[in-house]
């Protein structure tokens, strides 16, 4: 993987939903190192610099890692 610090906010990633009927490989999430299944709907992080790094997260563990921080 290249150096993007995937959770930090930035415009420099697109995301995309990925549907359950359209998730037809098994992934691992980088958010909790779990397993992302046949059929369960997800998001695909791709930084806009580096799209060869694309990263398939769950929509949780996405939503919890790209919300700014209090007090930072």
């Amino acid at each position: 993987m290249g150096s993007h610090d995937w959770t930090e906010p930035t415009d420099e990633v697109e995301v995309r939903h990925v549907q359950p009927y359209q998730a037809e490989k098994v992934y691992r999430c980088p958010g909790c190192d779990h397993e992302i299944r046949v059929g369960e709907g997800h998001e695909v992080v791709v930084p806009l610099d580096a799209p060869q790094d694309r990263r398939h997260w769950h929509t949780g563990c996405w939503h919890r890692a790209s919300r700014p921080r209090k007090g930072r």
